[in-house]
């Protein structure tokens, strides 16, 4: 594992680039919906996950088919956007590092609906276009850990944005377990861990329009706690096991 985290890239906390630089890149994601780019874009990757990473999924109508959502994935891999999306209909809007957002990658995120989060700032505006989509009736993801695990664990403490985010918007949220894609990277000896995507039950908070810090991190703590609970049980029982415990859960009498 060490070996394996030691090639993978250092990660940078700061975007030097004004602000003005990404302005048009919201200003297309709060006017535009993703066009044809994130179709294509999804039908490969989705491929791709199928037939190497046999990814497959859990629960995937606990998402909404209409209205505002926000997905709360954990995160360990680049491809974790892909698993995420590759399993609902819907639309899935991206906040993504803005040191994406550069040539050539920026000419497939941007039509694609991803937006950017400025690193080493107190974006503002990353949270006024993911509220504008939802208020629209869109489907956000936001990583409740900020970036990346480095360690092939989920980490000890969410960042408070997420909580900010549903409180702010009283969207739904859905929690996602994202497993085995802490192993992707394993692709380059040719080993390609099974990945699966478990969609955990939806609930929302009270929209609240100024909420503390307090009560964003509450909240952010809350929604990981979800994350991990649903992540411990595909630890625990596996894909098939997983699966069943989830079908006998929606079969038991209310």
């Amino acid at each position: 594992m060490t070996e394996e985290l030691a090639k993978m890239k250092e990660q940078v906390y700061f975007d030097p680039r004004p602000k003005e630089f990404f302005d048009r890149y919201h200003e297309r994601s709060r006017t535009q919906k993703p066009n044809w780019v994130y179709e294509l874009v999804r039908l490969l990757t989705s491929i791709y996950a199928f037939t190497f990473f046999r990814a497959r999924s859990i629960a995937s109508d606990n998402v909404p088919p209409s209205g505002p959502v926000i997905l709360a994935p954990n995160h360990f891999s680049f491809m974790d956007h892909f698993f995420l999306g590759a399993f609902i209909r819907r639309k899935v809007r991206f906040m993504a590092k803005s040191q994406l957002f550069s040539k050539p990658l920026v000419w497939v995120y941007s039509p694609g609906g991803v937006f950017p989060v400025r690193r080493g700032a107190r974006d503002e505006e990353a949270f006024i276009t993911a509220e504008k989509i939802l208020a629209d009736g869109g489907c956000v993801a936001m990583y409740c850990e900020g970036g990346r695990s480095r360690t092939g664990q989920l980490s000890e403490k969410p960042k408070r944005g997420i909580g900010r985010l549903a409180l702010e918007s009283g969207a739904v949220i859905v929690p996602v377990a994202i497993h085995g894609s802490s192993k992707v990277r394993n692709w380059k000896k040719l080993q390609f861990p099974k990945v699966t995507v478990q969609y955990g039950e939806p609930f929302r908070y009270e929209q609240v329009a100024e909420p503390t810090r307090e009560q964003q991190q509450a909240a952010a703590d809350d929604i990981f706690a979800e994350i991990k609970a649903v992540y411990a049980g595909l630890d625990e029982h596996g894909r098939a096991g997983a699966r069943a415990k989830a079908r006998v859960g929606r079969t038991r009498p209310a």
